[in-house]
């Protein structure tokens, strides 16, 4: 069977499209969402302009010198700011260690939805951290937060078409969504010459399932991702012509009790003639309502649950602490058995 990321046009969601169209969309995702956990979206919207004026915000961001880029740090639990090349191992968020050293080389920098946006609820400052902005880059912000808007419409817009492909009433994911806990994240591959040794080991993003409830994925088409298919194997993904990589997370996989998948995922160097060509992205993750209680849902329980009901601020700070502040994640078995599966080449 060939492994295919599917191209799915959600126009008829983000415009009035007829109960028909929708449909058509709503078993398009089903497919997807229980075969590869993956899709490829069209007809999202985004004017390209903004795509562009992001792009060229993140180019300044990462252009910065290291010693300026590290004044953005932002110290645990705080998921905000800046993340420097090889200071993270996203395999710990699964309870897997790669190595003994960190090996995954991109570099972040990260915003999110913070409790001053919302001053009527008494959200915690862990969750829902205010952001830093770099002083050293004017203008900055604003194309940032312009396709933070963009990405959040694009996922609000999916998890409406989720409902649909789930046999679930119309809106019934908004209350899980009205106060998300929804971060983006800059990614940066490419390094000066002479700061990463070209070796074996070196990972670009180490294998990892996404935490929360859906992915919305902006990259250059450049190769470097990888998705584990059904076969075993790491199959190269780079986004088609316009469009949007969307994958599931773990929540997702919870409340679906595995009906979609939350795909294991990573990011390999592409390396051309011992130097690391450059590749960009950025992930919007929609995560859920910090205090949302994720269980079975009822259209996916079936003979019973896989998981017990698990609150998304409590599954988010685990997986964080692997991945971020290096504390294994024990509560994932499910997900780690797979990514040693496929670390010694056996199919999940």
């Amino acid at each position: 069977m060939t492994f295919e990321v599917p191209i799915i046009d959600i126009t008829a969601f983000v415009t009035d499209g007829d109960g028909e169209a929708r449909d058509a969309v709503a078993r398009a995702i089903d497919e997807a969402a229980g075969t590869v956990g993956f899709m490829q979206v069209v007809g999202h919207g985004v004017p390209q302009e903004i795509l562009e004026n992001f792009a060229a915000a993140l180019d300044r961001f990462f252009g910065m010198e290291l010693t300026v880029k590290k004044r953005y740090r932002v110290p645990p639990p705080i998921n905000r700011g800046y993340s420097p090349p090889k200071s993270e191992s996203l395999s710990l968020s699964l309870g897997v260690a790669q190595a003994s050293r960190m090996n995954d080389f991109f570099e972040a920098f990260n915003i999110g939805v913070a409790a001053s946006e919302h001053p009527g609820l008494d959200l915690s400052i862990l969750d829902y951290a205010e952001n830093v902005w770099p002083e050293e880059i004017p203008g900055f912000r604003e194309p940032v937060e312009a396709y933070f808007a963009e990405a959040a419409r694009v996922a609000r817009t999916l998890a409406t078409a989720f409902a649909r492909a789930l046999e679930l009433p119309d809106g019934y994911f908004e209350p899980f969504i009205d106060h998300s806990q929804d971060v983006l994240r800059m990614n940066n591959y490419a390094l000066p010459p002479g700061t990463v040794d070209i070796d074996g080991e070196l990972t670009g993003m180490g294998e990892h399932t996404d935490y929360g409830i859906l992915t919305v994925l902006w990259a250059d088409q450049v190769a470097g991702l990888q998705v584990l298919g059904a076969d075993g194997v790491w199959h190269d993904v780079v986004p088609a012509d316009g469009a949007l990589l969307v994958n599931l997370g773990d929540l997702m996989a919870r409340w679906t009790n595995e009906r979609w998948l939350s795909t294991l995922h990573r990011v390999k160097p592409p390396v051309v003639n011992g130097t690391i060509e450059r590749r960009r992205s950025a992930a919007y993750f929609c995560d859920g309502n910090a205090d949302a209680v994720i269980e079975t849902l009822p259209s996916c329980i079936g003979e019973g649950s896989k998981y017990e009901p698990v609150t998304v601020a409590e599954h988010l700070r685990v997986k964080l602490a692997g991945s971020r502040y290096l504390q294994p994640n024990t509560s994932a078995p499910r997900e780690a058995a797979r990514v040693l599966a496929a670390q010694r080449g056996e199919r999940p």
